[in-house]
């Protein structure tokens, strides 16, 4: 019996079945932190040494030094994008901000001499990889994106609000100032001026107002409407626009990792360990939302009575 039972257990699997291929060890060091933060301090010290290539002193000292740096960077980013597409393979595509950092490495493999030499400031743009490095700004330039549409809606509305306000201009100040209002471009560049609230007042409002004590009654509204109103409704759409990506992208977070839970239990190389491991991190993780949710109820609570006590002091008082 013993035998048989010897005979029917499964061998244990070879340490070799288990080695990842060399196109998972690429993936794994790609998204590896450790090499993120490698080629951001990367970039960023690309950004010190085109910064010190603009100054006299140091191109002058170090101008060969900071030739045969700048080529190590310029190396360093052409590995980076060949492993990213290694490890990403049909995917790279897919993904915005690889073709981004593609079109900045590939401008700095362009010859900067000749009609390109326009190129060589174009190797700024090495400074924007940044952004899609890091995931905060990525998620920032995310926003602005989602809120294209809401901010052409109130782009369209002021762009109205000037040309009511710049044919009214042109109207009522352009006989006796027509180098501010003395067509509706002119009225409009004025107004824009105006709306920066640059030398608004002493340099357009009050010459006019010397001549029509009631212009105040024109100038007033405008920056009222297009300084604080319209343009406030800019932040309002973009601020709005971040939150709900911030929501939808918590949800995709959420939704990825239940099926990354999911897909660990049903894995035959699982063990009961791993499987107690995911549901006490989920409990854990819904009781400390509960326990912030506590805080919060308990803290509103202390605030109302705090506020009842004072009130009442005040009016023993």
């Amino acid at each position: 019996m013993t035998a048989a039972a010897a005979t029917t257990t499964p061998a244990p699997p070879s340490p070799a079945s288990h080695r990842p291929s060399p196109r998972e060890r690429v993936r794994r060091l790609v998204d590896d932190r450790r090499f993120e933060h490698a080629i951001i301090a990367v970039i960023v010290a690309n950004s010190i040494s085109l910064g010190l290539e603009t100054t006299s002193w140091a191109d002058g000292r170090l101008g060969e030094a900071l030739g045969a740096l700048d080529r190590v960077f310029i190396a360093v980013f052409v590995v980076e994008l060949l492993l990213k597409i290694v490890a990403r393979g049909t995917r790279f595509p897919r993904d915005p901000w690889n073709l981004f950092d593609l079109v900045v490495v590939g401008i700095a493999l362009l010859p900067a001499t000749g009609p390109l030499s326009v190129l060589r400031a174009l190797r700024v743009l090495r400074v924007l990889r940044l952004v899609s490095s890091l995931p905060s700004l990525r998620r920032i330039v995310a926003a602005l994106a989602h809120s294209l549409p809401g901010i052409g809606s109130i782009a369209a509305l002021l762009s109205l609000v000037f040309y009511v306000a710049a044919v009214m201009a042109t109207s009522l100040f352009s006989a006796t100032f027509p180098e501010w209002f003395g067509s509706v471009g002119d009225s409009l560049y004025t107004l824009f001026q105006v709306m920066t609230l640059e030398s608004w007042s002493m340099g357009i409002v009050r010459p006019v107002m010397e001549v029509h004590p009631w212009a105040w009654m024109f100038f007033v509204p405008f920056i009222l409407v297009a300084s604080f109103t319209v343009l406030n409704l800019f932040i309002a759409v973009i601020v709005d626009s971040m939150a709900t990506l911030h929501d939808q992208m918590e949800k995709a977070e959420e939704a990825e990792e239940k099926a990354g839970h999911a897909t660990l239990a049903a894995s035959p190389a699982a063990t009961p360990a791993d499987i107690d491991l995911v549901e006490l991190r989920r409990t854990c993780e819904q009781m400390i939302s509960q326990a912030q949710g506590v805080l919060a109820v308990l803290d509103a609570r202390e605030r109302a009575s705090y506020d009842d006590g004072v009130g009442d002091a005040g009016g023993r008082d």
